[in-house]
């Protein structure tokens, strides 16, 4: 790929990553890219590196733009190895000796993944660092979302290079959110949903802090997927939303099924929400990813989970989902619980202990059904799933 030019002397030589399908258990069906960004002013800078397959593909990048020689400095603003791993090769390429600017805890982080004796400049949050006519401001980040995460803020020119903040695991020849469609949005959330949610009450003050400081940005460097150009306020209005956990006039039936009983039974709690006013989605387990899951579990009010009983344990998949979904720490949510047995039947016990220890606020009552529903069973199930509607109604 070609080095993009987002403002006059700086670029994007970033990398796409096409293939990648899988972010420690999120599905990336749309790809990533692996953004860095060169500044060219009286001093060279290059914020942050890529994975570790691409350092070449980054170096020739940086090459059509500037000899790498020229660079005199490196940024790291999150040791993560997607954005890291290049750094060996670019440490050598530009000529060992270079500072290398992280936070504290970035500078023990690398020395922890890499052996190389790099000349480490550990920076606080609020310093500053002169590139001649412009000025980089740090901005410690602490676990949004590792300990050593921070951004970088270019004063001058008002452009956040933000990290894993406001990103998307997208792969796209559009570079900024004006070239993008409704997409954009999606994959943004699905990002926040899956690998920033755990860390909202930090990014809540992160935003606060920001504002209240009057920064003004004007562009929104992320190092994944597109730059935010045309409408920054457009993510960090979404962020302050999704940070707050505010929930929408909706729920979600996650189930999963052995033999169509408890399908019956999800259709007709869904059924039940619907007849209410609030819009119901039934998700299918097997049919859907953990990750797509939780992208629509961010802002729904009710999340009502359904599970068959096997082995006297709930379905092996919707102990996954809960697994991961518990990780996250989703909150502001009605919570309920319900699922069809043969002969046991403690899987709806199960989820709703699950359900509690997230501190979902449970609706009681959900039906526990043996083997195939008959109509007082859908029946009981359309009543559960109305009081689930009427519960979302009164949080609003």
């Amino acid at each position: 790929m070609k080095p993009t030019k987002i403002a006059e002397g700086i670029y994007d030589v970033g990398v796409f990553d096409w293939n990648i399908r899988d972010f420690h258990g999120y599905s990336t069906d749309k790809g990533t890219s692996y953004n860095a960004f060169l500044i060219i002013d009286e001093k060279v800078a290059l914020i942050d590196t890529v994975k570790a397959p691409f350092a070449d593909q980054l170096i020739d990048n940086i090459s059509q733009v500037i000899d790498p020689k020229k660079i005199d400095l490196v940024v790291s603003n999150h040791t993560e190895m997607d954005h890291s791993g290049a750094l060996p090769r670019i440490m050598h390429r530009i000529g060992e000796g270079k500072p290398l600017y992280c936070s504290k805890m970035g500078a023990k982080n690398l020395a922890s993944h890499f052996p190389n004796a790099w000349d480490y400049r550990p920076v606080k949050d609020g310093e500053e660092l002169s590139l001649g006519k412009r000025t980089l401001t740090f901005i410690e980040t602490r676990m949004i979302h590792w300990p050593d995460s921070m951004f970088s803020y270019l004063k001058e020119d008002r452009i956040l290079f933000s990290s894993d903040g406001f990103g998307q695991h997208y792969a796209g020849f559009e570079k900024f959110d004006d070239q993008a469609g409704p997409e954009l949005m999606v994959q943004a959330k699905k990002y926040y949903a899956n690998i920033l949610l755990l860390y909202a009450p930090r990014i809540l003050k992160l935003l606060e802090k920001v504002v209240n400081a009057g920064i003004q940005i004007d562009m929104i460097c992320p190092d994944h997927g597109m730059i935010w150009r045309k409408d920054p306020a457009k993510i960090i209005d979404a962020y302050f939303k999704w940070s707050r956990q505010e929930t929408d006039k909706k729920a979600i039936v996650v189930y999963d099924t052995m033999w169509k009983s408890t399908e019956t039974m999800a259709n007709a709690v869904a059924e039940g929400i619907s007849s209410t006013g609030v819009k119901a989605k039934p998700i299918h387990i097997r049919s859907s990813h953990r990750s797509d899951i939780m992208t629509d579990t961010l802002d729904a009010a009710a999340v009502v989970v359904g599970s068959p009983t096997l082995n006297n344990q709930m379905f092996p998949t919707v102990a996954d989902v809960l697994t991961y979904m518990k990780g996250l720490k989703p909150a502001n949510k009605i919570g309920g619980a319900f699922g069809s047995y043969g002969w046991s039947g403690e899987a709806v016990k199960l989820v709703a202990a699950e359900l509690e220890a997230m501190k979902f606020a449970m609706v009681e009552g959900g039906p526990r059904l043996q083997y195939v529903p008959e109509k007082a069973g859908i029946e009981d199930c359309v009543a559960y799933g109305k009081k689930i509607g009427e519960a979302v109604i009164e949080k609003e």
